[in-house]
């Protein structure tokens, strides 16, 4: 009986440690054509983000960026176009940029930054939609070019 209980109880565990394992389920990360993107589930919405290079994209930011991070949030299949929020970059040094996620309308939003370092950038992203704040983290490497 000891064993049947013990067995039970660990399963619990398991399965509850599962669960919440998949709140914050990293969907990983790709790099292509000067872009980096990142796709990860913040309780149910679906993030995904994009740290694009400025000059690829031959815009240029009028206090001198280099960096647009770009995010879309999606619930239940639906793009989520009310969304607050701030994205916070750590330089490989440790150097701290943060900036508001702007409303580009349909459901995009981003914030332009200077990554001037190469090595592990840390994006911190803080939003709210509807009631819910949720917060996602991830590794941007940017390559000395």
């Amino acid at each position: 009986m000891k064993k049947i209980i013990l067995f039970i109880t660990f399963a619990c565990i398991m399965l509850s440690g599962n669960t919440m394992a998949m709140e914050g389920m990293d969907h990983g990360s790709e790099s292509a054509d000067g872009t980096f993107k990142h796709a990860v589930m913040a309780g149910d919405i679906h993030a995904e983000f994009q740290v694009m290079d400025l000059a690829a994209m031959n815009m240029k930011d009028p206090e001198g960026r280099t960096h647009h991070v770009m995010a879309t949030f999606m619930r239940d299949g639906e793009k989520i176009e009310k969304v607050v929020g701030k994205v916070k970059l750590v330089s490989p040094s440790g150097k701290e940029q943060l900036a508001s996620l702007e409303d580009f309308g349909s459901g995009v939003f981003a914030a332009n930054f200077t990554i001037d370092e190469p090595g592990k950038w840390g994006v911190i992203a803080l939003f709210k939609a509807g009631e819910d704040t949720h917060t996602v983290k991830f590794w941007y490497p940017h390559m000395a070019m």
